[in-house]
Protein backbone atom coordinates (compact mmCIF):
# COMPACT_ATOMS: atom_id res chain seq x y z
CA UNK A 1 0.00 0.00 0.00
CA UNK A 2 1.37 3.62 -0.37
CA UNK A 3 2.23 6.19 1.98
CA UNK A 4 -0.43 8.59 0.33
CA UNK A 5 -3.23 5.74 -0.07
CA UNK A 6 -2.57 4.87 3.97
CA UNK A 7 -2.54 8.91 5.22
CA UNK A 8 -5.92 9.17 3.48
CA UNK A 9 -7.40 6.35 5.13
CA UNK A 10 -6.09 7.34 8.41
CA UNK A 11 -7.32 10.40 7.70
CA UNK A 12 -11.00 9.67 6.85
CA UNK A 13 -11.07 7.30 10.15
CA UNK A 14 -10.17 10.09 11.78
CA UNK A 15 -12.87 12.70 10.67
CA UNK A 16 -15.43 9.73 11.20
CA UNK A 17 -14.25 9.37 14.83
CA UNK A 18 -12.70 11.61 17.06
CA UNK A 19 -9.87 10.70 18.93
CA UNK A 20 -11.53 11.08 22.19
CA UNK A 21 -14.81 8.83 21.33
CA UNK A 22 -12.95 5.62 21.84
CA UNK A 23 -12.90 6.44 25.44
CA UNK A 24 -16.49 8.37 25.79
CA UNK A 25 -18.01 4.92 27.73
CA UNK A 26 -15.18 4.90 30.14
CA UNK A 27 -16.28 8.48 31.67
CA UNK A 28 -18.25 8.52 34.41
CA UNK A 29 -21.61 10.58 34.16
CA UNK A 30 -21.44 13.15 36.58
CA UNK A 31 -24.87 13.91 38.55
CA UNK A 32 -26.34 15.88 40.57
CA UNK A 33 -28.34 15.58 43.72
CA UNK A 34 -32.10 16.22 41.78
CA UNK A 35 -30.82 13.20 39.45
CA UNK A 36 -31.65 10.66 41.77
CA UNK A 37 -35.05 11.44 42.33
CA UNK A 38 -37.52 10.27 39.46
CA UNK A 39 -39.86 12.72 37.19
CA UNK A 40 -43.61 13.26 38.82
CA UNK A 41 -46.03 12.68 36.57
CA UNK A 42 -48.02 16.07 36.13
CA UNK A 43 -51.17 14.67 37.75
CA UNK A 44 -49.17 13.33 40.19
CA UNK A 45 -47.83 16.52 41.41
CA UNK A 46 -50.09 18.16 44.74
CA UNK A 47 -49.77 21.80 45.46
CA UNK A 48 -47.55 22.40 48.36
CA UNK A 49 -49.69 23.05 51.58
CA UNK A 50 -49.20 26.31 53.34
CA UNK A 51 -47.15 25.72 56.38
CA UNK A 52 -50.06 27.89 58.60
CA UNK A 53 -53.15 26.24 56.63
CA UNK A 54 -55.44 27.77 59.39
CA UNK A 55 -55.50 24.26 61.08
CA UNK A 56 -55.55 23.74 65.52
CA UNK A 57 -52.19 23.27 65.95
CA UNK A 58 -53.54 20.72 68.96
CA UNK A 59 -55.34 19.47 66.28
CA UNK A 60 -52.25 16.87 65.16
CA UNK A 61 -51.59 16.07 69.07
CA UNK A 62 -55.32 14.59 69.61
CA UNK A 63 -54.96 12.72 66.38
CA UNK A 64 -51.53 11.01 66.79
CA UNK A 65 -52.37 10.35 70.19
CA UNK A 66 -49.69 11.02 73.17
CA UNK A 67 -46.18 12.13 72.56
CA UNK A 68 -43.63 8.96 72.32
CA UNK A 69 -41.56 7.87 75.21
CA UNK A 70 -38.64 9.45 75.70
CA UNK A 71 -35.68 7.54 74.34
CA UNK A 72 -33.49 6.36 76.81
CA UNK A 73 -29.80 6.97 76.78
CA UNK A 74 -27.29 5.24 74.97
CA UNK A 75 -30.33 3.89 71.99
CA UNK A 76 -30.65 6.97 69.94
CA UNK A 77 -27.93 6.01 67.47
CA UNK A 78 -28.98 2.40 67.46
CA UNK A 79 -32.91 2.91 66.68
CA UNK A 80 -34.53 2.64 63.64
CA UNK A 81 -35.08 6.56 62.46
CA UNK A 82 -38.53 7.41 60.34
CA UNK A 83 -37.80 8.59 56.81
CA UNK A 84 -39.87 10.61 54.92
CA UNK A 85 -41.81 7.73 52.49
CA UNK A 86 -40.73 4.91 54.60
CA UNK A 87 -44.02 3.58 54.44
CA UNK A 88 -43.61 2.44 50.89
CA UNK A 89 -40.76 1.29 48.51
CA UNK A 90 -38.16 4.51 47.27
CA UNK A 91 -38.94 5.79 44.54
CA UNK A 92 -35.60 5.29 41.94
CA UNK A 93 -34.25 6.32 38.59
CA UNK A 94 -34.38 3.26 37.19
CA UNK A 95 -31.79 3.91 34.25
CA UNK A 96 -29.17 4.85 36.77
CA UNK A 97 -28.84 0.65 37.17
CA UNK A 98 -25.49 -0.39 35.69
CA UNK A 99 -24.06 2.87 35.35
CA UNK A 100 -20.90 4.32 36.13
CA UNK A 101 -20.96 7.64 37.82
CA UNK A 102 -19.73 10.33 39.99
CA UNK A 103 -21.45 11.94 42.27
CA UNK A 104 -20.34 14.54 45.36
CA UNK A 105 -22.01 14.83 48.62
CA UNK A 106 -20.84 14.40 52.17
CA UNK A 107 -19.67 11.29 54.18
CA UNK A 108 -21.64 9.22 56.89
CA UNK A 109 -19.47 6.94 58.10
CA UNK A 110 -21.04 3.41 59.20
CA UNK A 111 -17.51 1.21 59.19
CA UNK A 112 -14.18 2.32 60.08
CA UNK A 113 -11.34 1.80 61.51
CA UNK A 114 -9.32 4.90 63.20
CA UNK A 115 -9.33 7.45 60.41
CA UNK A 116 -10.08 5.26 57.56
CA UNK A 117 -13.72 4.73 56.38
CA UNK A 118 -15.00 1.67 53.67
CA UNK A 119 -18.61 1.58 54.28
CA UNK A 120 -20.43 5.13 54.94
CA UNK A 121 -23.73 6.75 53.23
CA UNK A 122 -23.21 9.56 50.80
CA UNK A 123 -25.80 12.74 51.67
CA UNK A 124 -26.66 15.67 49.82
CA UNK A 125 -25.77 17.89 53.16
CA UNK A 126 -23.57 18.35 55.91
CA UNK A 127 -25.34 16.42 59.18
CA UNK A 128 -27.85 14.20 57.29
CA UNK A 129 -28.50 11.17 58.95
CA UNK A 130 -26.75 12.28 61.86
CA UNK A 131 -28.01 15.83 63.48
CA UNK A 132 -30.94 15.90 61.35
CA UNK A 133 -33.66 13.37 60.31
CA UNK A 134 -32.54 11.42 57.21
CA UNK A 135 -33.98 12.64 53.98
CA UNK A 136 -35.65 10.53 51.42
CA UNK A 137 -34.29 7.18 50.78
CA UNK A 138 -33.97 8.25 47.41
CA UNK A 139 -31.61 11.22 48.31
CA UNK A 140 -29.29 8.32 49.98
CA UNK A 141 -26.35 6.07 48.08
CA UNK A 142 -24.69 3.71 50.36
CA UNK A 143 -20.97 3.25 49.39
CA UNK A 144 -18.26 0.12 49.34
CA UNK A 145 -15.37 1.15 48.80
CA UNK A 146 -12.59 -1.76 47.96
CA UNK A 147 -9.45 0.54 49.47
CA UNK A 148 -10.49 2.40 52.35
CA UNK A 149 -9.97 6.29 52.08
CA UNK A 150 -8.36 8.61 54.84
CA UNK A 151 -10.85 10.60 55.97
CA UNK A 152 -10.16 14.35 56.54
CA UNK A 153 -12.41 16.75 58.73
CA UNK A 154 -15.78 14.88 59.30
CA UNK A 155 -17.62 17.79 57.12
CA UNK A 156 -15.55 17.98 54.12
CA UNK A 157 -17.16 17.23 50.66
CA UNK A 158 -16.16 13.72 48.68
CA UNK A 159 -16.84 12.61 45.20
CA UNK A 160 -17.46 8.83 44.76
CA UNK A 161 -17.08 7.79 41.38
CA UNK A 162 -18.54 4.07 40.53
CA UNK A 163 -21.44 1.73 39.25
CA UNK A 164 -24.53 3.12 40.42
CA UNK A 165 -27.10 0.21 41.45
CA UNK A 166 -30.71 0.69 42.59
CA UNK A 167 -30.62 -1.86 45.53
CA UNK A 168 -31.98 -0.52 48.68
CA UNK A 169 -29.44 -0.76 51.42
CA UNK A 170 -30.76 -1.01 55.01
CA UNK A 171 -28.53 0.74 57.47
CA UNK A 172 -28.75 1.56 61.31
CA UNK A 173 -29.11 5.44 60.33
CA UNK A 174 -31.18 5.43 57.54
CA UNK A 175 -32.24 3.47 54.42
CA UNK A 176 -30.64 3.96 50.78
CA UNK A 177 -31.77 3.77 47.52
CA UNK A 178 -29.08 3.62 45.71
CA UNK A 179 -25.60 1.29 45.97
CA UNK A 180 -21.94 1.84 44.64
CA UNK A 181 -19.55 -0.78 45.07
CA UNK A 182 -15.81 -0.73 44.18
CA UNK A 183 -15.86 2.99 44.61
CA UNK A 184 -13.42 5.52 44.51
CA UNK A 185 -13.63 8.51 46.62
CA UNK A 186 -11.45 11.56 46.44
CA UNK A 187 -11.93 14.92 48.16
CA UNK A 188 -13.95 17.46 46.39
CA UNK A 189 -11.98 21.25 46.08
CA UNK A 190 -14.57 23.80 44.86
Amino acid sequence: MRPTTLLAILAILSSAMPLGSAFADDAPRVLKWAELRPAVEPDAAKAPKPFFAGADPTAAQQQDGPPPPPISEGKFMSMKRRQPGANKPPAVVADLNGKRVAIGGYVVPLDFDATTVKEFLLVPFVGACIHVPPPPANQIVYVKADKGFEIGAPFDPVTVTGLMKTDTAFTGLADAAYTIEGAAVEPRTE
